[in-house]
């Protein structure tokens, strides 16, 4: 069975993709809204909620903590930085999320981030000081979680005993991506699901199977998941017209600070991603058929949607399972309608051709007409 989740807006919703139009409407992230996009993912049955992190976020612990009560099954990808927490407290607080939710959290943990981004939380290693800290930091914090207490002496940290109240069950999966040699081998050491952004399938492919090699040659095997915009429509055409319209509001200030940011970019993920976005028009930005790379000319990190009638996207998040991936993220302008339209209409076509776990309870019911 596949896993379908959504995206949590912490950072605020619009129905652009930057609302910086005259007209923009920019939904702040309360609770109350937030509350409304996780109660549409747990009743339309998506698994899961990706909550990012960042000073442009609110917190993802404490955010998601307090949907908890407000939803009944959908869980919460947690995202966090490695580096601005002890491994044995991430252990600490995973641990207790996932007894007092009921087994709801899963763990994304985010090496990766722009220099500026960092500063801001004194962080000031360099790209590979942090993913060595981060391999160690993930094998601490999965030792923390197991019966016997973990004694750990690296180069970045030294731990006594380290530990939790109870071992948590299960123990939060871990999904971690990044595009670099080094952030693959810390997937590949550790990882429990290895992430990557939205490419055609031919690259995705690729990097499955270089993956796949390279956790072998640690003995482990690690699950795959991609991380993607949609735009799905009963047609394809109403699909196309939405994205044109998402096209058409991205304002010339947007496009070119956006140009800006990406030239110089220490990501080697959002450099794939902005290279992907080097054209205007629909044949250009179209990467592969239903795969457009229109976001990307003004967002940071993934860039690229899926854009098609319902069955079309369902057709392409089955070529990208054939190619080993079981885990989609998706994401949309504005979440909580998006989460609709795909919900409504590309979930139930998985749903039928087996590739996603019915719902636990029926959705609907019967409809009165008043006569």
């Amino acid at each position: 069975m596949l896993r379908i989740h959504w995206f949590l807006p912490t950072g605020g919703d619009s129905r652009d993709v930057v609302p910086d139009q005259p007209d923009s409407v920019c939904r702040a992230p309360t609770l109350d809204y937030l509350a409304q996009v996780a109660r549409a993912a747990d009743q339309l049955g998506f698994d899961a909620l990706l909550t990012p992190c960042g000073t442009a976020c609110e917190d993802a612990w404490i955010t998601t903590a307090m949907l908890i009560p407000q939803t009944e099954r959908v869980r919460f990808l947690v995202a966090f930085r490695p580096g601005l927490l002890s491994p044995t407290l991430a252990a600490q607080m995973a641990s207790t999320y996932q007894r007092l939710s009921g087994g709801r959290v899963l763990l994304n943990i985010v090496t990766g981030a722009e220099p500026h981004e960092l500063a801001r939380f004194g962080d000031f290693a360099d790209k590979d000081t942090r993913y060595a800290r981060t391999g160690e930091f993930m094998e601490i914090m999965k030792a923390a979680w197991r019966q016997s207490p973990a004694h750990f002496d690296g180069d970045h940290y030294r731990v006594v005993a380290a530990t939790t109240r109870a071992t948590p069950e299960p123990a939060p999966p871990v999904y971690f991506g990044g595009a670099s040699d080094a952030a693959q081998d810390v997937a590949a050491r550790s990882a429990d699901v290895y992430l990557t952004w939205g490419e055609p399938p031919a690259a995705v492919g690729e990097r499955v199977q270089r993956m796949r090699e390279r956790a072998a040659q640690y003995g482990r095997t690690v699950g795959f998941g991609i991380r993607l915009h949609v735009i799905a429509r009963p047609t394809a055409d109403e699909a196309w017209a939405v994205a044109e319209r998402l096209q058409a509001r991205m304002s010339p200030d947007a496009l070119a600070a956006a140009a800006a940011d990406f030239a110089t970019t220490q990501s080697e993920g959002q450099r794939r991603q902005a290279s992907l976005a080097a054209g205007s028009s629909r044949n250009e930005l179209e990467i592969y058929p239903n795969l457009w790379a229109g976001i990307g000319l003004v967002r940071g990190g993934v860039g690229t949607a899926l854009v098609g009638s319902y069955v079309e996207v369902a057709d392409r998040i089955e070529e990208y399972a054939a190619l080993g991936l079981d885990d989609f993220i998706l994401s949309g302008y504005p979440h909580l309608e998006e989460a609709y339209w795909f919900g409504e209409g590309v979930l139930p076509i998985l749903r039928e051709r087996g590739r996603v776990s019915p719902l636990a309870s029926a959705n609907g019911g019967t409809f009165s007409t008043f006569r």
